[in-house]
């Protein structure tokens, strides 16, 4: 029976999120508790790429953790952002975000409606004369260079913060026991293998977002025990909702 299930993401900000739901309707706990964590680079680290952030026009942001570090970057190395600098964001959640640290204007802000690259790149089009700076994590797959060297635009990506294990602490060690886990990256399958090197799966359930993040659990030797999303469950909440009756019956 699936009584405690830990899942590999920071707790929701919303009272409504599905995850509460799961709770009331199965009689479940849900723990929530990131298993890795983001690191921004120093100004130090950042200075060996050799990229000037006065150089570009524009700035292409697929993340809160994008805006965050390109900011922080900034103030550190004493940077001040020119008032016309152009942002270019994914998703319009994102553009919102810049308010953080400089103010609104919707001449300057652009923003996709589907997070993805894709839908990005005709808006900067629309921009072409821009210098484009592109900040992302240290793993990234290359493709946002591969689209825009397709449609010949002028564009730098560099590397602003990357992912590491946020390890468990001892006592996290001692009292692990959970039903299911639930992940959402293959940096968090690998951070599960680096902080429990001789865990034996036995009756835990592992569920995976993403096809990436089903490999890895398997590269890694566990029992994948329900992927998401499909296309009966686009959500990994959907998808625990439909595993969890299928194994209530069981029971």
């Amino acid at each position: 029976m699936i009584k405690k299930i830990l899942v590999s993401q920071p707790q929701p900000t919303s009272e409504k999120s599905p995850y509460y739901d799961l709770e009331k309707t199965f009689k479940v706990h849900c723990v929530f508790r990131p298993f890795f964590k983001v690191e921004g680079l120093s100004a130090r680290e950042f200075r060996q790429q050799k990229v000037n952030l006065l150089n570009y026009t524009a700035v292409v942001f697929t993340s809160r953790h994008a805006i965050d570090n390109y900011f922080k970057l900034a103030k550190e190395m004493r940077i001040t952002i020119p008032e016309d600098m152009k942002y270019f964001c994914v998703i319009e959640t994102i553009a919102l975000y810049i308010q953080k640290y400089v103010p609104y204007h919707k001449r300057k802000v652009f923003f996709g409606n589907t997070g993805k690259i894709d839908d990005l790149i005709p808006l900067m089009l629309k921009h072409k004369a821009e210098k484009f700076l592109v900040p992302l994590s240290s793993v990234n797959s290359g493709k946002i260079a591969r689209l825009l060297d397709e449609k010949k635009l002028n564009h730098t990506e560099c590397v602003m913060y990357r992912t590491v294990s946020n390890d468990f602490t001892e006592e996290e060690k001692k009292s692990f026991d959970f039903d299911m886990i639930v992940f959402f990256s293959p940096t968090g399958v690998k951070a599960l293998k680096q902080n429990f090197p001789d865990m034996v799966q036995g009756d835990l359930h592992i569920a995976a977002f993403g096809p990436a993040t089903a490999k890895t659990v398997k590269e890694e030797g566990y029992r994948l025990d329900l992927q998401a999303p499909s296309a009966e469950h686009p959500s990994m909440t959907s998808a625990l909702d439909a595993y969890l009756k299928k194994e209530n019956k069981k029971k």
